[in-house]
């Protein structure tokens, strides 16, 4: 699915790396609850 590589890709350079491992730690959580 190209599309959620494209987002992934916005996202990073968006947020950039310093936020990355706050993001992967958050969206690992939401994951497990969802």
């Amino acid at each position: 699915m190209p599309e959620i590589l494209l987002v992934l890709a916005v996202i990073l350079i968006f947020f950039g790396a310093k936020k990355l491992p706050e993001l992967a730690k958050g969206m690992g959580q939401g994951i497990k609850e969802f």
